[in-house]
């Protein structure tokens, strides 16, 4: 099926996805099927044919979200996830395999770690822990269309779990936990005049100076969790305000963002920006809260040693912030260089593929 792009919208019959083939090819094919945010209908549909047959899975739905599970009775269970859409295309499609490197749109970000995921899914049929694979849409956009959300708030109980592993792009090294993200706006107050007769005014713009000599002030913080050092950053990432070329302007807002380390809860990144920018005006605007990383639970440490590199710390937030409000201590684990995902030049190693497959295969395995 390689070379062949397959959109959505010109789908008659399922595609049928072979997960006999190595990763690297079953990757391309994955690839080849169009699955931009909003149009993994087919993709969904290709993955739950294939996973249907398997007796040794329950497989479900909830929307694009294909869930499929052992019930082996195992004093452990483990979730191994993966979202299977993309961002706009950007002429990188259909696949393209070159000196053992897979180049394509998705191929990165994450369809390398599917591949992983519906290889692991078809080979192991008596696992030593039970597991539950995730195949979820709806990851690239707003966070109402994330297939994993619509799971967790309608069916928590098939991401009941001891541990989770997001095949999230990570150089296949494991990044435990992720960090919280959370915007705000710093709202600078003035008094409007004519521009040539400024002094009667009061410049918003010249006031958003002290907070920017506030930000250029401040010391991050550095956080050890589970043997992971987390680096904080607060950081401006927009700023606005005017009115007219001949007008003193009246406000200008600062926008500031904070990575903070899962220690902290979202309240507490909340009251950390209000306090470092104390006497002005602060709106929180949005924000996610981090996961902590887990690593010394047994299910993690495990992981860990069959991967067999130093974990390193998760800079930016994924989905494994989702099982920690469930109580799940989650990594990021999977092929690809996350600094290719969604661009033009996105590619994935094909060895990175085959090696986060053995070794998760030794980490499961009977």
């Amino acid at each position: 099926m390689s070379g062949l792009v397959v959109h959505a919208a010109t789908v008659a019959a399922v595609i049928l996805l072979d997960l006999s083939q190595d990763g690297p090819t079953l990757t391309a094919d994955l690839v080849d099927v169009f699955s931009v945010s909003g149009s993994e209908t087919a993709l969904a549909d290709a993955i739950e044919t294939a996973l249907a047959p398997l007796s040794h899975l329950r497989v479900d739905r909830l929307g694009d979200t294909v869930v499929a599970r052992t019930s082996l009775g195992r004093p452990e269970r483990v979730v191994v996830a993966g979202h299977i859409d993309t961002v706009p295309e950007a002429g990188n499609l259909p696949s393209r395999r070159e000196d053992g490197v897979l180049h394509g749109l998705g191929s990165c970000d994450m369809k390398g770690g599917v591949a992983v995921a519906l290889r692991l899914a078809a080979a192991l049929s008596d696992p030593n822990r039970d597991v539950t694979y995730v195949f979820y849409d709806g990851e690239e956009v707003e966070e109402s269309r994330n297939g994993l959300k619509r799971v967790q708030l309608q069916r928590p109980d098939w991401l009941a779990a001891d541990f989770a592993v997001l095949m999230e792009p990570t150089g296949a090294t494991v990044e435990g936990g992720c960090q919280g993200t959370l915007r705000a706006e710093v709202r600078v107050g003035g008094r409007r005049a004519h521009s040539a007769r400024s002094w009667l005014g009061d410049n918003a713009i010249h006031g958003a100076g002290q907070v920017l000599d506030r930000l250029r002030a401040y010391q991050p913080r550095l956080v050890r969790i589970d043997g992971l050092e987390y680096h904080e950053g607060l950081n401006a990432v927009y700023i606005s305000g005017g009115v007219a070329a001949n007008v003193i302007p009246d406000q200008a807002v600062v926008t500031v963002n904070f990575r903070f380390a899962p220690d902290r809860t979202l309240a507490q990144a909340a009251e950390h920006v209000m306090a470092v920018f104390d006497g002005f005006e602060v709106v929180v605007v949005d924000g996610a809260p981090g996961a902590l990383p887990g690593l010394s639970r047994p299910a993690a440490a495990a992981f860990v040693a069959a991967i067999g590199k130093p974990p390193r710390p998760k800079f930016g937030w994924t989905d494994v912030a989702r099982f920690t409000e469930l109580g799940t201590p989650a990594v990021n684990y999977g092929p690809g260089d996350p600094g290719t995902a969604h661009t033009r030049e996105e590619l994935v190693q094909e060895s990175e593929i085959v090696e986060c497959e053995e070794r998760m295969l030794a980490w499961l395995a009977p």
